[in-house]
């Protein structure tokens, strides 16, 4: 029986509900409804103490979180679309994010963000906020791109005593699957090298690893073998996998969904430079969304975001520096 990313959420959810008391989820139509996607969907009949409806009101969804973790409780909040978590900005960035450090008391919450962009969902619901949560000290950035990932990397953030922003790819909800759950999984901070390779390394995560995948084997019928790493887990950053990999390869590519300006491929290519220039046989390059909104038009999406045909455009380039 197969198993979509977006039932592997549902079902670490579940299991987290079952295993822990002090865990509860929250948000905007998540219990009789089953939340936007139906993350949620039943959990309610099981649950029904601990799966919540939110008032519309990202702010006080953040501020009720961060009240009830420092009082023991491990809660769950679900966003519709992460780009309305930027109404609980404040809360997230600073407090959830900077409590430990003020008074020495965790604040254990995790905060589910549907990321990324669909065909006709345009600039209020396919954001990608990874890079804007990463820039803030003591919050735990997650951008699962496999089922197994979703399922896994979602129980050990509720384990974790540090808030935690888990970026969820819309994309991925229903066009991904797997066979069956593995027993054990990374742990958070390792990245994974999805795929191995000699000529060229793509760093990458969430959706992008798949389009990275497809590039590669587009460029494995000229010859080259490209290694993609998955970096799973965006802040901590598994810099020491990345500059492995660069070694083996001498030449960078970075792919983000997200835009351009200060982003998570800006960070990997500055950690490469900085530590390991010499392993570079060419200038490392990056690749990401256009620096616009996001358009609502399906073909315009497409040409916004990287894609498999792009990523092998960039990557042939890289190949003849």
């Amino acid at each position: 029986m197969s198993l979509t990313y977006l039932e592997a959420i549902r079902e670490a959810q579940y299991e987290a509900l079952r295993r822990d008391p002090n865990v509860f989820l929250y948000g905007q139509d998540i219990g009789a409804f089953g939340g936007a996607f139906k993350a949620t969907k039943r959990l309610v009949d099981e649950f029904p103490k601990r799966v919540l409806d939110a008032p519309i009101s990202e702010d006080a969804m953040v501020g009720v979180a961060i009240g009830a973790a420092l009082e023991g409780a491990r809660p769950i909040i679900e966003m519709q679309f992460a780009d309305f978590s930027a109404c609980g900005f404040n809360q997230i960035v600073n407090h959830a994010g900077t409590h430990y450090w003020r008074t020495g008391v965790p604040c254990p919450i995790v905060i589910r963000l549907p990321s990324g962009g669909t065909a006709g969902s345009g600039p209020f619901h396919s954001q990608s906020m990874e890079s804007v949560y990463a820039h803030y000290p003591g919050l735990v950035i997650l951008t699962p791109a496999t089922v197994e990932d979703a399922y896994h990397m979602l129980l050990d953030a509720v384990a974790l005593d540090d808030p935690v922003i888990f970026c969820e790819h819309k994309f991925l909800y229903y066009h991904l699957k797997a066979d069956s759950l593995p027993d054990e999984a990374m742990p958070i901070g390792k990245a994974r090298i999805a795929r191995p390779g000699r000529h060229a390394t793509i760093v990458t995560y969430s959706a992008m690893v798949h389009e990275s995948i497809r590039a590669a084997e587009e460029l494995q019928h000229d010859g080259y073998q490209i290694e993609v790493v998955d970096l799973r887990s965006v802040k901590p950053m598994d810099t020491e996998t990345i500059l492995g990999s660069v070694a083996r390869t001498g030449r960078l590519l970075c792919v983000g969904e997200s835009f351009p300006w200060g982003g998570v491929c800006a960070e990997v290519i500055a950690r490469v430079v900085a530590d390991g220039f010499h392993l570079l046989d060419a200038p490392p390059q990056r690749l990401n969304s256009k620096d616009t909104p996001i358009p609502y038009h399906p073909n315009l999406w497409r040409a916004h975001r990287p894609t498999a045909l792009s990523i092998a455009a960039a990557l042939r380039k890289l190949l003849q520096d």
